[in-house]
């Protein structure tokens, strides 16, 4: 049985000084078939040179892309998202650069994906948890987000706004690309709500969540709040959604709703 191929995409800002440590651990992992592909979002720090120097010093296992004029985290995933499926990979990942994610849990998530068709490093399962250096505000707002989204949305996962997921690639197709609009960090919620409203079985990992090691956070109260503003529009646009039809032979959608 041949290993699979595993796509890890990393929209990167402003994460010169991490990305080069977070690649070296995503590539020594013991999963032969794992390549990484940053995406990133014209770094004025020099994030997108460091990104290109990597793909030169390992031209089959990194890639980058580079993106100018409207940017955000939801549209660098769905970029590479589609880069990873034209690339012909079997699983997708998702993280951020920063380490808050750990790249030691992939080989569990890529494990766990036999019997489930997105798998999610959780904080807010049993066993999981955030950084004892998060403060309380910091705290109660991700809680809240999360109970909230449920509220709204009546997903049953615990960890709606996770950032680290492993997705099958026929998971990503029937929910269809094209349909996903949220361009900041309600994208997680969006994927997550999709994921439950057309029927594909998610399993939970509990993980623990690491304050970023260096460089400042991108997750701020207002963008928090917007995130909880657009949850609404997230039921109303999906009301009718159905799993998108791919064609085999060319792996495009046909419909999607």
């Amino acid at each position: 049985m041949r290993e699979p191929k595993i796509m890890v995409v990393v929209p990167t800002y402003n994460e010169a000084n991490n990305l080069a440590s977070i690649a070296g651990e995503l590539l020594a992992l013991d999963l032969p078939g794992l390549e990484m592909l940053i995406v990133d979002d014209d770094s004025p720090d020099g994030t997108g040179q460091i990104a290109d120097t990597l793909a030169h010093a390992h031209p089959e296992r990194v890639h980058v892309i580079h993106r100018t004029g409207i940017r955000g985290l939801g549209t660098a995933y769905v970029n590479g998202f589609r880069y990873a499926l034209d690339r012909g990979a079997d699983l997708v990942v998702q993280m951020d650069a920063d380490f808050s994610h750990s790249p030691g849990y992939i080989p569990q998530f890529v494990a766990a994906t036999e019997d489930y068709d997105v798998i999610i490093g959780s904080r807010y399962v049993n066993g999981g948890g955030t950084d004892e250096r998060w403060g309380w505000w910091r705290a109660l707002l991700s809680w809240w987000a999360n109970v909230y989204a449920r509220l709204i949305l009546g997903v049953r996962v615990k960890d709606a706004t996770a950032g680290f997921k492993c997705w099958r690639r026929e998971t990503l197709e029937g929910i269809g690309l094209a349909r996903v609009r949220s361009n900041g960090y309600v994208f997680q919620v969006e994927m997550a709500y999709l994921t439950e409203k057309l029927g594909y079985r998610f399993l939970e990992i509990p993980i623990y969540f690491e304050d970023r090691r260096i460089g400042q956070s991108k997750m701020t109260v207002p963008v928090k709040v917007e995130a909880a503003l657009r949850t609404w529009q997230l039921r109303w646009r999906h009301r009718n959604a159905r799993r998108v039809d791919v064609q085999p032979t060319t792996g495009t959608e046909r419909a999607a709703r």
